[in-house]
């Protein structure tokens, strides 16, 4: 039986973007391994992070959406310089599922479009000519092409990661 649409889907159908829908099991919360159970490579499957810039920054920061490879850590001091601050930390799962309305392991830049998240995207994304990301559900991803979603997004791709 098919998976319900997600709203991921909804939007990609929407602006006619071809993308497949990858089932895995819905308890697997670690990119890594939801890569192996593909049988992908790890950096070819993507995690969307919720980064909080500063507040202080005397103007109105916004929550950014950082997608980056599974097999790679998100270098905060990186995110800081790419965004112009000082200093930016990550969303505990609790803020992160709050600001998104989505559960960790779901969270997806698909299904939050307009609703203030700036996106990035790590630029080893273009090594691969698509890649997988949360069709903002757990135990879902979508495989589309790297240009489709860097155009649904409006992601601007910078060096993210250690």
């Amino acid at each position: 039986m098919a998976p319900d649409k997600t709203l991921a889907m909804k939007v990609l159908e929407g602006k006619k973007v071809p993308y497949e829908v990858i089932p895995y099991p819905n308890h697997m919360r670690d990119a890594e391994e939801i890569a192996l159970v593909l049988g992908v490579p790890a950096g070819q499957v993507f995690k969307t992070l919720v980064v909080l810039p500063p507040g202080n920054s005397g103007r109105a920061a916004k929550p950014l959406l950082v997608i980056i490879p599974a097999d790679r850590q998100l270098n905060l001091k990186k995110v800081a310089q790419t965004v112009d601050a000082k200093k930016v930390q990550m969303a505990s799962h609790k803020e992160a599922e709050a600001m998104t309305g989505l559960q960790v392991g779901g969270i997806s830049a698909l299904a939050l479009l307009n609703r203030g998240f700036v996106v990035y995207l790590d630029a080893s994304a273009q090594g691969y000519e698509q890649i997988y990301v949360s069709a903002g559900q757990k135990g879902l991803d979508v495989k589309l092409k790297v240009v489709d979603l860097v155009k649904v997004t409006g992601a601007r791709l910078a060096d993210l990661v250690e």
